[in-house]
């Protein structure tokens, strides 16, 4: 006699075995026209040309890791990822670098260092935008976090900068909560996700412009008290300038500043958040449980930080015949 337990596991096995088999076909298939190992025939060590530039750049300039990840933010949220930000301002373009929201963006000129190994061993095949995604997967590795990512290419380059709409995407730094969760709702990122993609501010720093108005005349009352003087010592003027050589700034994180870990959600719940959007994370209740339980897990965090950067890095690509493939990030064709 057939036990009828057994027979129903079975089934519910079978059928989630099914089901993610679908799931798994139909992402293959999506991502507007991405998929895994695009480069397998056209320059089959595409991938590990990247990665060994990535690491050897890290080691010489760990900052450029960050760097990476920053970029590729900047670059997928406005309209597209599709190296628009790589473009330097010409006779006919206005880089989108040149926005106030691009602010202290720098290493750009290492993008040309990767772009220019992948043009020796395959001309005019790896896109500038695929440099940016695969280099902001592999900087995520070099700073502790998730190290496996399975990132789709594929991508093509835009020919043209979006100047003119960089502020109406790019969240600023005391932008509320709602706004921010929009802007990451517009590319399919949902406020867990951007929660977690927030997280990347566990590294890198920030320049006093953006913190003197926490600070001046008096210390934010959501910020920690003794964290505040500390702030003060680091920006010790009121009025910050936003462009000089020598930019005042201060560590996102001083206990982990080089680590994509969860540390960032333990600073906001000790209110030591570091610009206004971060800290507001751990108050409002549509974000509040997410920075709790990440603050909790880093597991968790590099989990649905993961998920979180590879849905970003597919929003809304060029892909098939549309825009081109640069042979240099910085100018069109």
């Amino acid at each position: 006699m057939v036990n009828r337990r057994v027979v129903v596991a079975c089934c519910s096995w079978a059928l989630l075995l099914l089901l993610l088999t679908t799931s798994s076909t139909a992402a293959g298939a999506g991502g507007g026209g991405l998929r895994l190992n695009f480069y397998s025939q056209s320059c089959p060590r595409a991938e590990d040309i990247v990665r060994e530039q990535v690491r050897r750049l890290y080691e010489e300039h760990g900052n450029t890791a960050v760097s990476w990840v920053r970029a590729l933010f900047h670059d997928c949220m406005v309209k597209s990822c599709d190296a628009s930000l790589l473009l330097e301002t010409t006779t006919t373009v206005v880089s989108e670098q040149a926005s106030h929201r691009s602010f202290g963006m720098r290493n750009f000129k290492y993008i040309a260092t990767i772009k220019a190994a992948l043009e020796r061993e395959c001309p005019a095949t790896v896109s500038c935008a695929d440099v940016l995604a695969l280099a902001a997967r592999d900087g995520v590795a070099m700073l502790g976090g998730p190290s496996t990512l399975p990132m789709r290419t594929g991508r093509r380059d835009s020919r043209e900068s979006y100047y003119g709409v960089v502020e109406r995407y790019i969240p600023n730094h005391n932008d509320s909560v709602s706004t921010v969760l929009s802007r990451f709702a517009a590319m399919g990122v949902e406020a867990e996700g951007a929660v977690a993609l927030l997280g990347a501010h566990s590294v890198g720093r920030v320049h006093c412009f953006n913190l003197v108005g926490r600070l001046y005349p008096a210390v934010d009352g959501s910020m920690d008290a003794a964290y505040g003087e500390y702030l003060r010592g680091r920006c010790p003027e009121a009025e910050a300038p936003e462009d000089t050589r020598e930019v005042v700034y201060a560590r996102n994180d001083r206990e982990t500043p080089m680590l994509l870990d969860n540390m960032y959600y333990r600073n906001l719940i000790a209110g030591r958040g570091l610009l206004l959007v971060d800290q507001r994370l751990a108050s409002d209740p549509r974000t509040a449980p997410y920075v709790r339980r990440m603050a909790a897990d880093n597991a968790y965090f590099h989990q649905r930080f993961a998920a979180a950067l590879l849905t970003m890095s597919e929003n809304a690509p060029l892909t098939g015949g549309q825009g081109e493939v640069r042979k240099h990030c910085s100018f069109l064709n």
